[in-house]
C-alpha cells in the first residue's frame, strides 16, 4: 500500500524550491547599516536597560526584531539600483498582549538619538515609560522632523517639555497625539503650518493661555481636537468652525469663557461636542446645535448658561448622550426629548432649576440606560413607562433632591437613588351637604297650605 499521494513528490519538490527562493530574497533584503543598528540598539537600552537587546536579538534588526521596530526600504542614491533598509517606526510601552512593544523600566530614559540617527523615521509612540523621575524631552535639531507623520505620547506623566519645542519642525505630521504627559506652554502659531493634520490631542496636560485666532483656519483634514484637562483660557476663536471635517471636538475642563461661537454649526460632520466644565455664561443653550444632525455624544455640563431647554431635537435622532448637568436650566422640560431621542443612552439634567412634571414621553426612550434628574424642582406623578420602565433601570433613574415628586409605582419608590413618597390616591368627590348663602330667605309654610297643594296635584296627575 502506498503510504504516499502520486503528485506526493512533486509537491515537495516545489516546495523545496520555494524555500529555497524565500532563503535567497530573505539573504538579498536589504539590512540595516551598522550605524542605524547600533542606535536602535541603544535606544532600547535607553528604555529598559534591564533587557540585553544585543544578546536577543543579535541579527540585522530589519529581519528579526521586537515587536514595535518597523523598517522599510528606500532608494537613497537614485544611481544605485539597490533599495536601502531604515527604520520607520518605533514603538515602545506593553500595551496588551496584541501589541507586546518593547517594556519600559522605572528608569527609562529618553535617548536623543530619537531625533539624530532616524531620518526616516516617520511614527514615534511611547505608552506609561516614563512614570517616575523626571524626564525632559530631548532638544530636536533643525534638520530633523520633516517626515515624521504620527508622535504620539500617552500617560508619561514625567515627560516634561514645551509643546512649541516638542512640534517644531515636525511638518508633515498627520497624528500628535500628546495625552496624560507633562506638556506645557501654549499654542504655538506654527500649529497652522501643519496643514496635513487630521488628529490633535493635547488633552491632561499643563498647558494654558488663549489660543491664537487663526491657529486652526489652515487644518482643513483635522477630523479630532481634543484639547481637555488644561488650562485654556478666552474665547474659543470662531476659526474652529471653519474645521469642516472634524468630527471631535474636546474642550473639557478648561477655562474658556464668553459664547459658544456660533460659527460651530458650520461643523456638519461632528459626532462629539464636549464643552463641559468651562465658564461659558448667560447665553442660553445654543440653538445651532439643532442644525447638527451628526451629532452623537453633547455635553455642556458645569456652564452657567441658564435659560430653558430648547426645543430642537427633530433632527438630532443619533444622539446617543446629552450632559446638561449644572446649567442653571429653568423651566420645563420639554416633551419632545422623549418623542425624538429614540437613540439616547444618557440624559443628565441633574442639578438645574427645572420645574414642572416629568413628562410621560421620556418613557418613549427604550435605549436609555441612565436618567438624571436629581437636584431640581420637579413635581408631580412620576408615572411614564409604569413597572416594566421602573425594573428596566433600578438605581439608574435618578430623581432624589425633588421632594415635591411622587410615584405610585413600588419599585421607583424603594430605588434607594429616586427617594420618592407615595402620590396620595386620587379622591372621589363627596355628596356635599346643602349650605344656603345668608342672604337668601327661607318661608316656613302652615301645614294646611302644603296639604292643600299635595291635593290640587293629586287631581291634576288623575284628572
Amino acid at each position: 500500500m502506498a503510504l504516499f499521494h502520486p503528485f506526493s513528490k512533486l509537491t515537495l519538490l516545489l516546495l523545496l524550491l520555494l524555500t529555497t527562493l524565500l532563503s535567497i530574497a530573505v539573504i538579498s533584503q536589504p539590512l540595516l547599516t551598522p550605524a542605524e543598528q547600533d542606535a536602535v540598539y541603544t535606544v532600547l537600552g535607553s528604555v529598559n536597560p534591564d533587557i540585553s537587546w544585543r544578546s536577543l536579538f543579535p541579527d540585522d534588526l530589519c529581519l528579526s526584531a521586537p515587536h514595535g521596530v518597523v523598517c522599510d526600504f528606500f532608494y537613497d542614491n537614485v544611481s544605485s539600483p539597490e533599495p536601502v533598509a531604515h527604520v520607520t517606526e518605533m514603538n515602545f510601552g506593553y500595551v496588551s498582549d496584541y501589541t507586546p512593544n518593547p517594556p519600559c523600566s522605572a528608569n527609562a530614559t529618553f535617548s536623543p538619538l530619537l531625533f539624530t540617527s532616524f531620518k526616516y523615521l516617520r511614527k514615534l509612540f511611547f505608552y506609561r515609560c516614563f512614570t517616575g523621575t523626571r524626564v525632559s524631552f530631548p532638544e530636536i535639531p533643525k534638520s530633523f522632523g520633516s517626515g515624521l507623520e504620527e508622535l504620539v505620547f500617552i500617560d508619561n506623566p514625567s515627560l516634561v517639555g514645551s509643546l512649541s519645542v516638542i512640534i517644531r519642525n515636525f511638518t508633515d505630521l498627520r497624528r500628535v497625539v500628546l495625552t496624560g504627559n507633562g506638556v506645557y506652554g501654549n499654542i504655538p502659531d506654527g500649529v497652522a503650518d501643519l496643514v496635513n493634520l487630521e488628529e490633535l490631542t493635547l488633552s491632561r496636560n499643563q498647558l494654558g493661555g488663549e489660543i491664537p485666532l487663526m491657529s486652526f483656519s489652515k487644518l482643513k483634514k483635522l477630523k479630532v481636537l481634543d484639547l481637555g484637562y488644561n488650562y485654556f483660557s478666552g474665547d474659543v476663536p470662531e476659526s474652529v468652525g471653519n474645521l469642516s471635517e472634524l468630527v471631535k471636538l474636546d474642550l473639557r475642563s478648561n477655562g474658556f469663557n464668553g459664547k459658544i461661537p456660533e460659527s460651530l454649526k458650520n461643523l456638519k460632520t461632528l459626532e462629539l461636542l464636549d464643552l463641559s466644565r468651562n465658564n461659558f455664561t448667560n447665553y442660553g443653550v445654543p440653538l445651532f446645535l439643532g442644525e447638527m444632525p451628526r451629532l452623537k455624544q453633547l455635553d455642556l455640563s458645569g456652564n452657567l448658561l441658564r435659560g430653558q431647554i430648547p426645543k430642537i431635537w427633530d433632527k438630532l435622532g443619533g444622539i446617543l448622550g446629552i450632559g446638561f448637568s449644572e446649567m442653571g436650566l429653568v423651566g420645563e422640560i420639554p416633551a419632545s426629548m422623549g418623542v425624538h431621542l429614540k437613540n439616547l443612552r444618557y440624559l443628565g439634567l441633574d442639578n438645574n432649576k427645572l420645574e414642572g412634571t416629568v413628562p410621560e414621553e421620556l418613557g418613549l426612550l427604550e435605549s436609555v440606560s441612565v436618567i438624571n434628574l436629581q437636584n431640581n424642582n420637579l413635581s408631580g406623578r412620576v408615572s411614564f413607562g409604569g413597572s416594566k420602565f421602573s425594573a428596566k433601570f433600578g438605581q439608574n433613574l435618578k430623581l432624589a433632591g425633588n421632594p415635591n415628586l411622587c410615584a405610585d409605582d413600588k419599585a421607583l419608590i424603594l430605588s434607594s437613588k429616586t427617594q420618592l413618597k407615595v402620590c396620595k390616591k386620587t379622591q372621589k368627590p363627596n355628596s356635599a351637604p346643602l349650605t344656603l348663602d345668608s342672604s337668601v330667605q327661607v318661608v316656613v309654610l302652615p301645614n294646611s297650605v302644603i296639604m292643600f297643594g299635595t291635593c290640587v296635584l293629586f287631581v291634576l296627575i288623575f284628572a
